[in-house]
């Protein structure tokens, strides 16, 4: 079996990734569509937050995505820092613009959704404010990896800050249960299935996840393929002002 490692080589990564890219960008386009038109369109109103429930459909898969893509951005820095593979370094760099975006995605529609139950856009609620620290980590580990000319400089000081910044990942994540007070309620999707959502609400939302997760990772592959020819070309024009 060959080993996962061999993905840590540009070129093999370029050229496996180039196979599935089609696939997972049709997939990912199909899912939310599906999902979202589902969601939508064809599931009732709720009988107490009315229409504005149907946000769910965009609020939870980014708020997951916003999270998750951190974590993957955590992974790859410990792959850097413990095997220097320039492959994971750039797939985190490439993860970040997409993870801020979800977090947008999530701050925005969560308060268009808390703004008709709670009375405000905002509240210094635990998940808010954890979520609104992610964002701010994204935007300072962009601006880091922007600083630094040095592309092993930044990879080491970003995944030291990536490494402090998962602490807020997590608390994003279970706020709720570690502080009981707060507006924002429980998680939506449990391993417990008393705490789901209702069924005819929770399937459409499988297949908007469904569909986030496959357009973050295809935008990933995508983003990690374009930072690879960027620093490729860097070292090209590094060398030529050496000669």
């Amino acid at each position: 079996m060959a080993s996962i490692w061999q993905y840590a080589n540009p070129r093999k990564f370029i050229d496996t990734t180039d196979r599935f890219l089609p696939w997972l960008s049709a997939l990912a386009l199909v899912s939310l569509v599906v999902g979202l038109v589902w969601g939508f369109f064809f599931t009732p109103e709720d009988y107490r937050q009315g229409s504005t429930v149907k946000i769910i459909y965009l609020h939870v898969p980014s708020a997951l995505m916003a999270i998750n893509a951190w974590l993957m951005m955590l992974v790859a820095s410990l792959v850097w820092i413990v095997r220097r593979h320039h492959v994971s370094a750039l797939a985190a760099r490439a993860a970040a613009p997409i993870g801020a975006t979800m977090t947008v995605i999530a701050l925005v529609t969560g308060a268009i959704w808390g703004q008709p139950m709670w009375g405000t856009w905002w509240a210094w609620d635990p998940r808010l404010t954890s979520f609104l620290i992610l964002f701010l980590f994204y935007l300072g580990y962009m601006a880091l990896w922007a600083a630094i000319e040095n592309d092993d400089t930044a990879a080491d000081l970003t995944s030291v800050l990536c490494l402090v910044g998962s602490v807020f990942a997590l608390l994003s994540r279970y706020a709720v249960n570690f502080w009981n007070q707060g507006l924002h309620q429980g998680a939506s999707l449990s391993l417990d299935k008393e705490e789901n959502v209702a069924d005819v609400f929770y399937h459409p939302l499988l297949v908007s996840i469904a569909g986030f997760i496959l357009l973050f990772v295809a935008l990933v592959f995508l983003r990690t393929q374009t930072e690879i020819r960027a620093r490729r070309m860097r070292a090209l024009l590094a060398r030529e002002r050496l000669q």
